[in-house]
C-alpha cells in the first residue's frame, strides 16, 4: 500500500490507471469503513482512500480539534482491507489558499435535518468532496447509508456537474445489538454505549409502524421524540422522509426515517429506509 501526501505525488502515483475506486474518510476508521473498502475492491480497479479532517465542515463550537485521529490504525486497517493508496493531504496540501470557492447545495436538501441543527455544514461537505473528487479522479466513489443525506447530496451535485463518477451506496454497518458504527461511538461511556441502541430501536419501531399502515406520521415522530427524551436523550429530529429528497411523504413513495439525538455529550445518527 502506498501513502502519498501531496496532490502531485497522488497524480503521479495513478498516471495510467484507470477504474479508480475512491472512498473518502475522516480517519479513525471502523468495520463500516472497510465494509466501503472491500466495495471499492470489488470493482477491480486500485483503490484510493483519504483520510483527511476536513475542518469545513465543523461549526466552531464542534469537535475539529478533538476528532480521534488514529493514524498508524487506519493504515494497518485498510492494508488489510486491500486498499491501494491512502490520500493523507495536510490541511496545507488541500487548502494551500484560503478556500473561498465553495460549493453550495440547494437549500431544500442541504438546509433541512443535519443542515438545520448544523448550518453550514453540507457547504463543507461538497466543497472538500468535490476537491478530491478532483484530486483522484475516480469512476466509482463509495459512501455509507448512515450518512443518508449526506449520500442524496453528493448524488445530487455528482449528477448536476455531470461529473464521470459512479456513486455507489454501501448499507449502514451495525455492531451486534443494532447500533449502527460511528466513530463517535468511541465517546460514549460504558454506560452510554449499552444505551445508544435505543435510537436505532426507536427508528425500528417507527418504520415499523409505517409498514403496519400508520398515517398520522406527526404524533409518529412525536412519541418516538418523547420516548427518548424521557429516557434522557436529547432529540434533535426523528422523522419520517420519501428516500428521494428527504419531503414529507407522499402516496406510494419509498420512505427512509431518520434520527439524530444527543447522549450525553455525543449526538449520534441513524437511519432506515423502510
Amino acid at each position: 500500500m502506498q501513502i502519498v501526501h501531496s496532490i502531485a505525488q497522488l497524480r503521479a502515483a495513478l498516471a495510467g490507471q484507470a477504474n479508480t475506486a475512491f472512498v473518502p474518510t475522516m480517519g479513525n476508521l471502523h468495520e463500516g469503513h472497510l465494509s466501503l473498502i472491500k466495495l471499492a475492491r470489488a470493482r477491480g480497479g486500485p483503490v484510493v482512500a483519504s483520510i483527511f479532517v476536513n475542518r469545513l465542515q465543523f461549526a466552531p463550537h464542534e469537535d475539529f480539534d478533538t476528532y480521534p485521529r488514529t493514524w498508524d490504525s487506519d493504515c494497518a486497517k485498510l492494508e488489510a482491507a486491500g486498499c491501494d493508496i491512502v490520500f493523507a493531504p495536510s490541511e496545507q496540501d488541500l487548502y494551500p489558499e484560503p478556500q473561498t470557492f465553495k460549493v453550495q447545495p440547494p437549500a431544500e436538501l442541504a438546509d433541512i435535518l443535519e443542515g438545520h441543527f448544523r448550518p453550514g455544514f453540507f457547504i463543507g461537505v461538497c466543497t472538500v468532496v468535490m476537491k478530491l473528487f478532483a484530486c483522484v479522479q475516480p469512476h466509482v466513489a463509495v459512501f455509507g447509508k448512515k450518512d443518508y443525506q449526506q449520500l442524496m447530496i453528493v448524488r445530487r451535485m455528482v449528477q448536476q456537474f455531470a461529473l464521470p463518477i459512479e456513486i455507489v451506496a454501501s448499507d449502514t454497518c451495525r455492531a451486534d445489538d443494532g447500533l449502527a458504527l460511528s466513530s463517535r461511538n468511541g465517546y460514549l461511556s460504558a454506560a452510554e454505549r449499552l444505551e445508544a441502541v435505543q435510537l436505532s430501536k426507536a427508528l425500528q419501531a417507527m418504520a415499523s409502524a409505517v409498514r403496519a399502515g400508520a398515517t398520522d406520521l406527526d404524533a409518529l415522530e412525536a412519541q418516538a421524540m418523547q420516548t427518548l427524551s424521557a429516557r434522557g436523550w436529547k432529540p434533535d429530529y426523528l422523522t419520517v422522509r420519501r428516500q428521494s429528497d428527504l419531503q414529507a411523504p407522499t402516496p406510494g413513495a419509498a420512505l427512509v426515517v431518520l434520527g439524530a439525538a444527543k447522549l450525553g455529550s455525543t449526538r449520534l445518527i441513524d437511519n432506515l429506509e423502510v
